[in-house]
């Protein structure tokens, strides 16, 4: 959806850089980079913008992570965090009743336990 969208916007970027193109001549230096302008617009609204979003959603999950949280790993290990250093950024994670795994905590993609909880209203 949102790649039509983008084909749609730059595909009216450039029939209004094909129809203004004698005009430009005339008005000017700036007039010739609003279509590049424009371009960037609608990048970073579409692309840049939420990933910087994503991001920051992340970094604050990583925060929030304390003992007993039921994670997923981005190799897709399922465990829980048995202990976190308080210094680093490395953790600890049971998989099974006798093996235990350390992490980085940028290795952690979700936590499970916060979506298997039921909203209450």
């Amino acid at each position: 959806m949102k790649l039509s969208a983008l084909l749609v916007t730059l595909s009216s970027i450039a029939a209004f850089a094909q129809d203004a193109a004698p005009e430009q001549q005339a008005q000017g230096g700036i007039m010739s980079f609003l279509p590049l302008i424009l371009l960037f617009v609608v990048m970073w609204f579409f692309f840049i913008r939420p990933k910087q979003k994503e991001m920051k959603q992340m970094d604050a999950m990583r925060k929030a992570l304390k003992k007993g949280d039921k994670v997923m790993t981005a190799a897709g290990i399922i465990g829980t965090i048995t202990a976190m250093e308080e210094g680093s950024s490395t953790i600890t994670v049971r998989t099974a009743s006798t093996t235990l795994i350390d992490f980085d905590k940028s290795a952690i993609l979700r936590v499970l336990n916060a979506e298997a909880k039921p909203e209450t209203k």
